[in-house]
């Protein structure tokens, strides 16, 4: 099937194709056409399943319908390619926390072929520079109130050179003025179903981001799997949640998936509180809520106080669960939790269970599309019971851009996402732990290396090490161990110091929860640092 995408950056950095997983399309739901582009199959095709009148995106200011969306995607699209020369394939980098603005501006840039770049809100000028070394985006989105770190970011990469506003309704060259000057019906790029979509950045072990290829054929057998077998929306449903947009967690869950079943999301005016999101939950009907294991923890007190209203299904994902927290909002909400395990590499959830196949203590079995086995380091499947790496194939895997991690990933075309697990003899997976040096901490993933980069940029430490510590209420905490240049004090006022120089260096949420100061670090004969002699208590 011939590409669409003229600009092929992305399609000249797959990885070599010995590399490549399988993709299964085992199920009749699976065989999607050679020819297909995810925002014309689930935005404008709508109406033909009796949608186009339904609200899709919420806010507390206003609701669109899947018409009106299609409209203002459509507008949008005109901006791109007429007035931003947008051609297929190109990278456009996404900033923005959820907002309708948000799922917008990433439904408009995959209609017109471009290739979205969603990036955390939350991340510093630094971070940003990485995306935008190894995405290439000549053009960025940003939501204006994000604007000051992209700034910093693009002055020393000319490649960036367009950055336009959104959420500024009346901004002189935002992207609603220049949208509201077009006309809508843009008709979709003619995307090959293995054109792509997008690139998810994930925060490896490593410190410097992998990029996540996946196709519009990727995004919707995504689509006929975990939504359409476990989870089960309608289009009666309204969905909430606080994974970002930039996450494919929060992509699919609260805007890809959505689309797919009919049913509508809302985007509140900021980023939610535990107690905030069960009042939303209460004051918008909301039947679906998305977040990580911490937040059900945080918020199981307001939904015993305040009651869930018409929820009936909470999904959680992004970090293992403990049983403690599923019994926790089990007795607050009384709803059983829907976990489920998923990587960006993956899109997204691929072993869960949710109602009455909920198994204490299990995350769950695989979900149909999916084949999912625990090997050992050879790759030979252990025994049921044994604890090994989880290993999986299916629909969707594993292809980084330009990345020689790509063979650690993929081995033998099954896709290895670094987690231990064991398999009972129901077939029941049961988390162990991650398998490598990633911290997931309140559900987000802190790379140990750039901690540690970020502390040893301060000019009081010498070395240092950095882990995650097991905590009731996050899951994990970054901790780390640092070695100070003679002359500093390793005392409370330091601890204070080195916490805030992180947060200023990198996003405030990788910093060191727990600092503690150590006359040397645990190395090899080459020097390497022996992290595992820091977990040892």
């Amino acid at each position: 099937m011939t590409s669409a995408q003229t600009d092929r950056f992305v399609h000249d950095r797959l990885p070599p194709r010995a590399q490549w997983p399988q993709l299964r399309y085992d199920l009749p739901e699976l065989q999607l056409p050679d020819r297909c582009n995810l925002v014309e199959e689930l935005l404008d095709r709508a109406p033909q399943k009796g949608w186009g009148d339904r609200p899709l995106l919420r806010s507390p200011k206003i609701t669109l319908s899947y018409a009106d969306v299609r409209d203002r995607v459509d507008r949008i699209c005109r901006v791109l390619v007429e007035d931003l020369g947008l051609v297929p394939g190109n990278r456009v980098l996404l900033r923005g926390g959820n907002s309708i603005g948000m799922a917008l501006a990433w439904l408009a840039v995959v209609k017109a072929g471009g290739v979205a770049v969603a990036t955390m809100p939350l991340l510093r000028a630094r971070e940003l520079g990485d995306i935008i070394d190894k995405a290439q985006p000549t053009l960025a989105l940003c939501d204006i109130k994000l604007l000051e770190e992209l700034e910093l970011a693009r002055q020393q990469r000319p490649v960036l050179a367009t950055v336009v506003p959104f959420n500024a309704p009346n901004e002189p060259g935002s992207l609603a003025v220049r949208a509201a000057a077009k006309d809508g019906g843009f008709a979709a790029c003619p995307t090959a179903a293995d054109d792509i979509s997008m690139l998810a950045f994930t925060s490896g072990t490593t410190g410097k981001p992998k990029a996540a290829i996946h196709t519009h054929r990727d995004v919707l057998a995504a689509c006929e799997a975990w939504p359409r077998h476990v989870l089960r929306a309608t289009p009666d449903d309204i969905v909430v949640g606080s994974p970002p947009l930039a996450f494919t967690f929060g992509l699919g869950g609260l805007l890809v998936f959505p689309m797919w079943a009919g049913a509508s999301v809302y985007f509140p005016d900021g980023p939610y509180t535990p107690e905030s999101l069960v009042r939303t939950i209460n004051e918008v009907g909301a039947t679906i809520c998305y977040t990580a294991p911490t937040f059900y923890r945080q918020a199981a007190p307001f939904a015993r106080e305040l009651g869930v209203g018409s929820l009936r299904i909470s999904v959680s994902a992004g970090e293992g669960l403990p049983d403690a927290t599923r019994q926790l909002w089990k007795q607050a909400s009384g709803l059983e939790m829907l976990d489920g395990i998923g990587a960006t590499e993956m899109f997204h959830i691929f072993i869960s269970s949710g109602g009455d196949d909920v198994r204490r203590g299990a995350i769950g079995k695989v979900v149909p599309g999916y084949t999912a086995k625990v090997v050992d380091e050879d790759g030979r499947e252990v025994p049921r019971g044994t604890i090994g790496k989880l290993a999986v194939v299916g629909p969707t895997g594993c292809k980084y851009l330009e990345d020689p991690r790509q063979a650690n990933y993929v081995k033998d075309g099954w896709n290895h996402p670094g987690d231990a697990f064991l398999q009972d003899a129901d077939g029941y997976f049961f988390y162990q732990a991650r398998a490598d040096d990633m911290i997931i901490s309140a559900g987000y993933n802190i790379g140990g290396p750039e901690v540690e980069d970020a502390l040893l940029k301060h000019p009081a430490v010498a070395e240092c090490g950095v882990i995650g510590k097991a905590d009731e209420e996050r899951g994990m905490i970054v901790k780390a161990f640092c070695v100070l240049k003679p002359g500093h004090a390793g005392d409370a006022q330091m601890v204070r110091t080195l916490q805030d120089h992180v947060k200023s260096t990198i996003a405030p949420y990788k910093y060191p929860r727990e600092i503690e100061f150590v006359p040397a670090l645990p190395r090899t004969e080459t020097g390497k640092l022996q992290r595992f002699k820091l977990r040892q208590p």
